[in-house]
């Protein structure tokens, strides 16, 4: 039956902790090593011996010949954290410590992008967010240039750069004055990670509304509904039409379709008739007197 490797792991750190408690001399170790990299752990004494080393989540143990120094190849270690070394096999354990630390460039990125849809032409109303990580997904918290660019098909294009702070970096762009679809890319390094930022109209910026007969009705037909940057209001946009006349109100709801409004509300003499989509107000018409 095969052991869990938790289990490995707890028995080998005891181990490990026992052998530190009763230790000789300290091993002459680098401070830190890069994860991933190879490294070498000396020893003194001669005979043979046993070289255990423990961190989070992986443990080594190795035999060795005392008074040699013992290699240990590429991507032994690869979680970043501190680690303690214990070499048992002479009159007492030698032990010391040292530190795995991330790699330098990153490998991968954690690039957070919202909203993922927006209406258009909003300051500050895109947030990107990276977490730069190593081959080994190890956060490198060192400070790490992150570069940020929003780009749309009319080829405008905002750029930010940002050096990470414990690993993350964020910024804040605009949304762009035209609908479509916009790229949102953050890089470091060599390493880029890509967002899709759907821009579409805001809201109405003006409404204009016309009105003819139409037997005993009153045709009603809005201008093109355009937001303020000059995009067309989508489809399915709601249109109010309001009649007034003798203390009476009629009031209609209608779907933008292909842009405009349309309506036959009853022709009363004197009836005041306004327009409106949300908080945007059209103008007036005042029928027949």
């Amino acid at each position: 039956m095969k052991t869990a490797l938790p289990l490995v792991l707890s028995g080998l750190a005891a181990a490990t902790l026992s052998l530190a408690a009763a230790h000789g001399a300290n091993l002459n170790l680098p401070k830190s090593i890069e994860a991933g990299s190879a490294f070498s752990i000396p020893s003194a004494g001669s005979g043979k011996g046993t070289v255990y080393i423990v961190g989070p989540g992986e443990a080594l143990k190795r035999e060795i010949q005392l008074g040699e120094t013992t290699t240990f190849d590429a991507g032994s270690l690869y979680n970043a954290g501190h680690y303690v070394v214990v070499i048992s096999g002479g009159a007492s354990a030698d032990t010391g410590s040292f530190d795995v630390v991330p790699a330098s460039q990153p490998a991968n990125l954690s690039f957070f992008a919202k909203p993922s849809r927006l209406p258009v032409g909003l300051q500050n109303g895109i947030t990107g967010a990276v977490y730069t990580f190593d081959a080994y997904q190890n956060l490198i918290t060192a400070p790490t240039p992150v570069s940020f660019e929003l780009s749309n098909p009319t080829g405008a294009t905002q750029k930010r750069t940002v050096t990470t702070r414990g690993g993350a970096a964020w910024t804040e762009m605009d949304s762009s004055p035209q609908q479509g679809v916009d790229k949102f890319v953050a890089r470091a390094g060599t390493i880029t990670s890509t967002r899709v930022i759907g821009q579409v109209p805001g809201d109405p910026c003006g409404i204009s509304m016309t009105a003819r007969p139409s037997g005993k009705q009153i045709e009603l037909e809005t201008a093109p509904v355009r937001d303020c940057s000059g995009n067309a209001v989508p489809d399915g946009t709601i249109v109010t039409f309001t009649e007034n006349y003798d203390g009476a109100q009629s009031t209609v709801d209608v779907p933008l379709k292909r842009g405009i409004a349309k309506v036959e509300l009853p022709a009363h003499s004197g009836a005041r008739i306004s327009v409106a989509s949300g908080v945007v107000m059209g103008n007036e018409i005042r029928w027949g007197k």
